[in-house]
């Protein structure tokens, strides 16, 4: 009896030391080690990708996009469609699976696709402005003809032609942060009359924040449209 009191004594003391031991090395040691290097090696990645303005306030992280719209007429009216603030560079659609009233900046809450196919829609296999509501050809119909009507002015008028599928399309996580330069040169006589600058000076603007492949070789170029409008504001107020 008082053996089995004893080698149970034992076994409870020695879980009880390698709880302690875990504890400590998985739960205290590991993650200090972990931080202090990310800390030291990619600060600004560990900390979020923050941006921020001229005035050191964060606006966003460079990995999750916002939207750029005017104020609602009336806020707590959900069915009022936003509309965009066409003196910023505007981001592709959000296609997310839910919104979210807290943040208006990030207009999801969920990240995910529609899941539509790209013939959803379609009318003998091409979208056509005759697409049933609701389904992706009507969507991108309605998305192409707005981005013709918001980027043409007085001395620039786009074609429909001219107009890239991530003007129209969203991404498969509803949340990109950049647009294809393609898109980006697009909206450039549109800002530059908005805010009453060069042409010129708003190109070197967006070539100055477009980015090539990743290792020269990987993804696509693009324009971080968080960083492209933060550069914006300090150039109008500049």
């Amino acid at each position: 009896m008082n053996n089995s009191v004893g080698n149970t004594a034992r076994l409870i003391g020695a879980g009880l030391r390698a709880l302690l031991v875990l504890t400590i090395v998985c739960g205290v040691l590991y993650p200090l080690a972990v931080t202090g290097i990310a800390q030291a090696l990619f600060n600004d990645k560990a900390n979020g990708s923050e941006i921020k303005d001229q005035s050191g306030h964060v606006v966003g992280s460079s990995l999750i996009g916002q939207t750029y719209n005017l104020p609602k007429q009336n806020p707590n009216d959900a069915e009022e469609a936003a509309k965009p603030d066409l003196k910023w560079f505007q981001p592709r659609p959000s296609g997310g699976l839910g919104t979210n009233s807290v943040n208006t900046q990030y207009s999801l809450i969920l990240s995910g696709a529609t899941n539509r196919s790209a013939d959803n829609g379609a009318i003998d296999g091409t979208c056509t402005d005759q697409a049933e509501e609701g389904t992706l050809c009507a969507q991108v119909v309605a998305a192409k003809d707005a981005v013709v009507a918001d980027n043409s002015t007085a001395t620039y008028k786009v074609r429909p032609s001219d107009v890239p599928a991530d003007a129209v399309t969203s991404s498969g996580s509803g949340l990109d942060p950049n647009i294809s330069p393609a898109y980006a040169a697009l909206q450039v006589h549109r800002v530059a009359e908005k805010n009453g600058l060069d042409v010129k000076r708003v190109e070197k603007l967006v070539a100055d924040h477009t980015t090539g492949r990743t290792l020269g070789f990987m993804g696509e170029p693009r324009v971080n449209v968080l960083e492209l409008n933060t550069a914006l504001k300090a150039l109008t107020k500049g």
